[in-house]
Parts: C-alpha cells; structure tokens; sequence
C-alpha cells in the first residue's frame, strides 16, 4: 500500500473513534460523570457523591462510556476505578470543563 492509503486508513480510525467518543458524551449525565473524572482516576463511590444520582444509574453510564472506549476500568479490592483512557479525549474533556463545566484549563 501506499504512505497515502495507510494514512487515510488511520485518519478514518481515529474518526470512527472520535465519533464514538462524541456519541457516548452526547448525554447529560455521562457529560457530568466526564467533568467530575477530568483527569483523575476516581471510584464508583466517588463518582456517585459527586453527581449526585444512584449507584446504579452512574455504573450503568459508565459501562456505556467503557464499552464506547471512553474511560478505563481498574478494579482494586472490593472498587472499580475509573479514568480517561486517551489523551485526545482528556483534551476534548478539558475544553468541555471549560465551557460547560465552569472549569478554567490550568
């Protein structure tokens, strides 16, 4: 293949990916649940006080954004961790705390 072909081939992976990002953000809670996490790594537990809905109502969107390749779980004892898995998408996320969370990028 041509340098050309096997650029266009990764550029079109990293717009599947993108979209899938964008798709799995595009709802209010899983957009919170992403300002509350920005660049940290925090548990279930954690998540749950921070935006305040039931366990089961954020474990269900973060399974969402796990399995859209959004976040990375890591599990610890008796807790699942949850962080950004991309650094594109921590970037996108920063913008976001910016403009829609009230955040200024530091």
């Amino acid at each position: 293949m041509k340098r050309e072909m096997l650029d266009l081939i990764e550029k079109q992976e990293h717009v599947e990916q993108a979209a899938r990002a964008l798709k799995a953000m595009a709802h209010p809670l899983r957009l919170r649940i992403l300002c509350v996490i920005g660049t940290a790594e925090m548990s279930v537990q954690d998540i749950v006080e921070a935006v305040g809905t039931s366990q089961s109502n954020v474990s269900q969107h973060l399974g969402i954004l796990r399995d859209k390749r959004v976040l990375l779980a890591r599990k610890a004892a008796n807790r699942v961790y949850y962080r950004v898995g991309d650094e594109r998408t921590l970037q996108l996320i920063s913008m976001l705390r910016e403009v829609f969370c009230g955040e200024r990028r530091r």
